[in-house]
């Protein structure tokens, strides 16, 4: 295990507490080209609430997840747990929000799995007791006992995703960010991500184009177009809707 660096670890509130945890209001951001990413975004994310965000490709939906944590920022109102988004917040407002890429391999670049999934509990100034413990508890939570000293690179797919989760989850955010996390993978491992994102007891935010997993595992589904919400309400009834699918690229199951 690597020399581990001792610090006090941020203290984020206990989101429970609050009604809304991810409040945004008038959102916009515009890439250094001058594409507008985001219009106007407003959206509120209550606790425990397990969301979808579908549309087409280059809907804004990774660009307004990743303001969530502060890669980007732009224009407008962006709180997490009551806390605005601002330098002064970004260190606790990253150990609330656990986000995890489409990629794996973005998110695993240690040796081996215990390396990789002990990343944060040590940049957090954990005892080394405490890192083991939760590198321990992510690994179950995700189903990957026993997977300490094997390789990262050198697992499946399926078992990656798991892997990139549990390097979130070995912190204990509040609140889980997924970019696209059933893409590439085969129908056992889909099944058992669905399985395992249903059992999180997490507030929980997911884009995804599988709109099967959206339909099954998330009772509200926010549609995003061009940068902008163009509809936020019940899955069951949204995804009913032909037409509005229709007309925003994507097709009804």
């Amino acid at each position: 295990m690597p020399p581990i660096v001792h610090k006090s670890p941020a203290k984020p509130p206990n989101l429970a507490k609050n009604k809304s945890v991810i409040a945004i209001k008038d959102l916009g951001f515009s890439y250094p080209d001058g594409h507008v990413a985001l219009k106007d975004i407003s959206l509120s994310i209550q606790t425990g609430e397990k969301i979808a965000l579908v549309g087409p490709n280059g809907a804004g939906k990774s660009t307004l997840m990743l303001h969530l944590n502060g890669i980007f920022s732009g224009e407008g109102k962006l709180e997490i747990g009551l806390l605005p988004l601002n330098k002064e917040n970004l260190p606790v407002i990253r150990s609330l929000v656990g986000l995890v890429f489409q990629n794996p391999d973005d998110q695993l670049f240690s040796p081996t799995v215990f390396e990789d999934v002990a990343f944060g509990p040590l940049h957090m100034g954990l005892a080394e007791e405490e890192v083991i413990a939760r590198v321990e508890e992510a690994l179950a939570l995700v189903d990957m006992r026993g997977f300490d000293d094997r390789l990262s690179h050198h697992l499946s797919t399926g078992q990656k995703k798991r892997i990139a989760i549990a390097t979130v989850l070995s912190m204990r955010p509040q609140i889980l960010v997924l970019d696209e996390p059933s893409a590439g993978l085969d129908p056992r491992a889909r099944r058992g991500l669905i399985n395992l994102l249903r059992e999180l007891p997490l507030t929980m935010l997911v884009s995804t184009h599988d709109l099967r997993m959206a339909k099954e595992l998330f009772p509200r589904v926010i549609i995003m177009d061009e940068g902008q919400i163009v509809a936020d309400g019940e899955t069951s009834i949204l995804l009913e809707n032909e037409t509005l699918l229709e007309r925003h690229g994507l097709e009804k199951i």
